[in-house]
């Protein structure tokens, strides 16, 4: 007896590497394109759709009515902040995520941002690039050693540990700050310290968050928190934009009480405040923490193979909304 298959949508084009059993299994609707699908296209392809692989798709209670048939969403990332989880819960929708494959690419750029502006190895590039001739001095473009410093990490979930350790090679302290402070027995483990935020903004020398996006995290990082950091310090940033609010963070580059940022994301993606363009100080990136075909082929069928257990009325591994329940144990 020939079964139908469900039929999904894939909002952007994404590894096919990964996706190879998807084919199989289902009818699948591929965006063969990098450009976001036109919202009135977009809400005449879910119509029918019974999985959604959604790709930095904004999923709210507007497209929602325009797919009633939809059972299963796999969201191509870790943040889900794009999806209404309160909509979807409603409605008795699946939705994952894909944690885990995304955490040594994203601790790499932070680490790698971290090094970029302590050693001004991008402000070098550019003066080589587009300036008069470099001429060599022993004082000219110094920059700040790692080794010795203090690294707090806000947000000491997977990929904080992996920045943390990373870190720790280099011959960094580690300190970190998470809403549940650990078991201290692993923080001996580990040789990495819990600290109150207070504490970390005014003890660490380099600063790097590692936290979702939520109501309880949009601005953390403010005035006030930029205040408290050591003058001279520096602050990465690779998990959310509004994480840190923009204007304050160029306040406190111009004014030489940060001596330097690495970012990886920005409070209005894809715009980027103009002033932090004109800064030497920082080092800018658009959203590459993930972006390694390693990562993107496995975030791919990571991506796919959830949605196929979703649909097939099996258990996802990877849950963030079960039928309105939030996954238990989501941390920062």
């Amino acid at each position: 007896m020939h079964t139908q298959k469900p039929k999904v949508l894939v909002t952007r084009n994404i590894p096919k590497e990964g996706l190879t059993e998807l084919f199989e299994k289902c009818e699948v609707d591929y965006h063969d394109s990098n450009e976001v699908i036109p919202k009135e296209e977009l809400y005449e392809r879910v119509k029918d759709i019974d999985g959604l692989l959604a790709v930095f798709t904004k999923v709210n209670e507007e497209f929602l009515s325009h797919a009633p048939k939809l059972r299963v969403i796999s969201n191509y990332g870790v943040g889900y902040d794009n999806i209404d989880v309160a909509a979807t819960g409603r409605r008795g929708i699946i939705v994952t995520n894909t944690p885990d494959v995304v955490t040594e690419a994203t601790a790499e750029l932070a680490f790698g941002l971290m090094l970029a502006v302590t050693r001004r190895i991008a402000e070098a590039d550019r003066i080589l690039r587009f300036k008069k001739p470099y001429r060599w001095g022993p004082m000219a473009m110094l920059g700040t050693e790692l080794v010795g410093k203090t690294l707090g990490i806000i947000g000491f979930g997977r990929i904080g540990r992996a920045v943390a350790r990373r870190a720790q090679a280099s011959g960094m302290k580690v300190i970190y700050f998470q809403r549940n402070p650990r078991d201290m027995s692993r923080d001996l483990e580990d040789n990495c310290y819990y600290r109150s935020l207070d504490a970390l903004l005014s003890e660490s020398d380099v600063i790097s968050i590692h936290v979702p996006l939520t109501e309880e995290t949009r601005h953390l990082i403010g005035e006030n928190e930029l205040s408290k950091m050591k003058k001279g310090s520096y602050l990465i940033n690779t998990s959310r934009g509004p994480v840190v609010d923009e204007e304050a963070l160029v306040k406190a580059l111009e004014s030489g009480h940060l001596a330097g940022a690495g970012l990886d994301v920005f409070e209005r993606e894809p715009k980027i405040h103009p002033r932090l363009l004109e800064l030497e100080n920082t080092v800018l990136t658009p959203h590459i923490g993930t972006s390694t075909i390693e990562t993107r082929i496995e975030m791919a069928r990571m991506a796919a193979q959830d949605l196929i257990d979703g649909l097939e009325g099996k258990h996802p591994r990877h849950i963030v909304v079960f039928f309105g329940e939030k996954k238990k144990g989501v941390s920062s």
